[in-house]
């Protein structure tokens, strides 16, 4: 898919251009023709990664991914259109020798064959290759265990290499290899018994966890490596270009949160409330769902969020009653209920309507956050512990010399509100604040499985 760029950055690229030309060459223009000069010229960059629910996926005509967000960042950092081509993992770096491309942005592992052949970018992320198996796969402590087992991977993979160099080193190990398939099916298929044993670099096994509750990280087989971008030999300026983006992007905070969108609080993970929430995904939602998605259209909101807030507010039971006394899918306290015209908290459609319309009055009242997704956070958060609490932590964050605007701020100073020091010189005054953190990262969590579920 191909992004325009409006007319007015022409001027834009032209300052970026003679920026770009004094900065890598001391005052001298680069080599004619090089490939930093016909990506301005055609306006365009064209990045080759790979169809994965980590690189770049299509959901609802929209692009999306890790890799996708980095490399749409990079080409707005360049002032020019960016298209991507998929064509597979097997065929990616023929693409780019060829001249097909200009980048290779898919978690490639920096390992010396490739590098040989390749030139890579400075180092965006830390990832240590892990052995995967099913939680009923017993007796994997170490690479000693693998002997006589056979392990399944993508062939051209760095992760076929490691197993290699198992090999040598003397596990008597066998590697199946399979064309072009993604390691997340390949962990599904772990997950499914349908295979005994793969192999993921942390940040996809991570992940994948959420979506295959049954998989289990065995141990490493790998040290820390690096991942990196990929471009032709002698497209220095294209190197050097990219190296100071991804500086760039790390000081300003920008990486961190495409990293954030993808991949945070994958450490957590709670295997029997995951495995819960699977099933209760297909035994309960579907009773909820249409009500669910027409309040939550109703209000600008998306569906699979609000259907998070409600597993988590009542695990999707609509006679749940909690030890305070609200009640309902959307546990409605007696008063929000009475605001809400809800004469029944514990009717699904009254519960479903009555909240939705009390998370849409909370996030109109943070209309001070600009950023769409962080004044959803300090609404969740508010429907948890309370608007004022929030806004007290808001005060803490400003005092502290946070931005009082990111939900980053609020995770740290949410839970002071325990402390007298914090809560006695704020509005509300006490609250347990470390348990609006939790919540909103389990909603977090929660949202991300049905977005994937979505996409199959």
């Amino acid at each position: 898919m191909v992004h325009k760029i409006r007319p007015t950055k022409f001027w834009l690229r032209c300052l970026l251009l003679l920026a770009c030309i004094v900065a890598l060459s001391g005052g001298c223009a680069p080599e004619k023709d090089s490939r930093l000069e016909q990506i301005w010229n055609a306006g365009q960059i064209t990045f080759i990664t790979d169809n994965n629910a980590h690189c770049y996926f299509i959901y609802k005509d929209q692009p999306a991914g890790f890799e996708y967000e980095l490399a749409k960042a990079f080409a707005d950092y360049l002032l020019v259109d960016l298209q991507v081509r998929t064509p597979g993992w097997d065929d990616m770096f023929s693409h780019l020798l060829n001249g097909h491309g200009d980048v290779i942005a898919a978690s490639l592992t920096r390992i010396p064959s490739r590098e040989k052949r390749m030139a890579f970018s400075d180092a965006y992320l830390t990832i240590q290759q892990f052995i995967i198996i099913h939680k009923d796969n017993r007796g994997f402590f170490g690479p000693e265990d693998l002997h006589g087992k056979q392990v399944h991977v993508r062939s051209g993979t760095s992760y076929q290499q490691q197993l290699k160099e198992l090999q040598k080193a003397g596990i008597d190990l066998q590697i199946a290899l399979h064309k072009n398939v993604p390691t997340e099916e390949l962990i599904r298929q772990v997950a499914e018994k349908e295979i005994g044993i793969t192999v993921a670099d942390t940040n996809v096994a991570l992940l994948n966890r959420r979506y295959y509750p049954d998989t289990v990280m065995a141990f490493p087989i790998s040290g820390r490596q690096s991942l990196g971008w990929a471009v032709r030999e002698g497209d220095s300026e294209l190197l050097e270009v990219i190296n100071r983006f991804l500086a760039n992007i790390s000081e300003d905070g920008t990486f961190e949160k495409i990293y954030q969108t993808y991949y945070s609080r994958v450490e957590l993970f709670d295997y029997v409330d995951l495995k819960t929430f699977h099933r209760r995904l297909d035994t309960r939602l579907p009773a909820y769902k249409s009500a669910i998605r027409s309040e939550s259209r109703r209000h600008g909101f998306d569906w699979r969020l609000v259907a998070a807030l409600i597993y988590q507010e009542s695990h999707f039971d609509p006679a749940a009653v909690s030890y305070t006394g609200v009640q309902g899918l959307m546990q409605l306290t007696v008063a929000t209920a009475r605001e809400m015209g809800v004469t029944d908290r514990t009717d699904p459609r009254q519960s479903i309507r009555g909240g939705i319309k009390y998370l849409s009055t909370l996030y109109q009242r943070f209309e001070d956050i600009e950023d769409d997704a962080e004044r959803m956070l300090f609404t969740l958060a508010s429907y948890n512990v309370g608007y004022g609490h929030v806004r007290d932590a808001q005060q803490l964050a400003g005092e502290k010399g946070l931005d009082t605007k990111k939900w980053s701020s609020l995770r740290q100073t949410l839970p002071l509100l325990r402390y007298p020091k914090y809560y006695r010189r704020t509005r509300s005054g006490y609250a347990r604040g470390t348990e609006p953190v939790r919540y909103v990262d389990r909603i977090l969590t929660y949202y991300d499985v049905l977005r994937r579920r979505s996409l199959t």
